[in-house]
């Protein structure tokens, strides 16, 4: 399922998303093989509806994309870094409760 509030992202193009633009952004990092990224996934979708408008959501592929999860030490999957003003202000390592990643967004976006 594709959500159109969702961005796929990857080396070529996660600088211009993440770090050159001021409005928040959630990146989910995952993989396709991932069972926990993939129970993730709908949780993230609801979210990306919810909060439309506020803020940003996109996904990293780490499968596909070498350099990025590397520069932010990726090293459990699924992994979600909020990023304000280009800069990471929180993360979440492994699957989380919908409202623990809503309590995230709300210190950045008020609801």
């Amino acid at each position: 399922m594709t959500n159109k509030n969702i961005t796929n992202l990857d080396d070529t193009n996660f600088s211009d998303a993440v770090e050159k633009d001021s409005t928040p952004i959630l990146v989910d990092f995952w993989a396709e093989w991932c069972m926990p990224c993939r129970a993730l996934a709908p949780i993230i979708e609801e979210l990306a509806t919810e909060f439309q408008g506020k803020i940003r959501f996109a996904k990293v592929n780490v499968d596909d994309c070498k350099t990025v999860p590397g520069q932010f030490g990726i090293r459990g999957i699924p992994t979600l870094i909020l990023f304000q003003d280009g800069k990471k202000v929180n993360e979440l390592v492994g699957n989380q409760p919908k409202e623990k990643i809503r309590m995230m967004i709300s210190k950045v976006v008020p609801a």
